[in-house]
């Protein structure tokens, strides 16, 4: 049996796929080289980023939004929380459910974080005047809602929705400035308004 050559790939050249990952890893390992001073491991850092901005959030739906099986991420939780960095609570809609939350000590790295994060943005986008970086942020952010909202079709575009795009693009600058959710409380906070 041969090998067979006769089958035509398309000619080979930037596609939207390869740079998109290429800059999401390019900008990954430039945060994990200037963050090593951060006590926590990258997957630790992504997670608590994510829960800063989602205090209360469950497990499972944390799981899916750092793209982590629920047993991993769990297994970082366990860790996280022996470290003092994150805290369960009983979520009281459902027995089962724990609602996930930062302490006090890990939003005192998740400030540095954000920090470091937003220089290398800027790095990334050095260049790009601020109308081109509005407009590819709103692509960026479209791109996302396209492939997150199972209701948007192939007509989806920025001129066809401008309003949605600028609605996705102004929340995710929320989410880009740094703003996070409030916190609820940690284990300190409990004990202290227990005694």
């Amino acid at each position: 049996m041969g090998v067979m050559t006769d089958h035509k790939f398309p000619p080979l050249g930037p596609s939207l796929g390869f740079l998109l990952n290429d800059a999401a890893r390019l900008m990954r390992r430039r945060f994990e080289q200037r963050s090593r001073d951060i006590p926590m491991t990258s997957a630790q850092m992504r997670i608590i980023a994510r829960l800063a901005r989602n205090e209360g959030i469950s497990q499972a739906a944390l799981a899916a939004m750092v793209d982590l099986e629920p047993m991993t991420l769990c297994r970082h939780i366990d860790r996280m929380a022996s470290g003092g960095l994150v805290v369960r609570e009983p979520d009281p809609n459902d027995r089962r459910a724990r609602k996930l939350y930062t302490t006090d000590k890990a939003r005192a790295l998740i400030q540095p974080m954000f920090v470091k994060a937003e220089a290398i943005f800027e790095e990334a986008q050095a260049g790009l005047d601020p109308e081109a970086r509005a407009r590819f942020f709103e692509a960026l952010t479209l791109i996302v809602k396209n492939l997150s909202d199972p209701d948007a079709g192939p007509d989806a575009s920025l001129d066809a929705a401008p309003e949605k795009a600028a609605d996705l693009a102004s929340r995710a600058a929320v989410e880009a400035d740094g703003r996070m959710a409030q916190p609820r409380r940690d284990a300190a906070t409990t004990e202290e308004e227990t005694a």
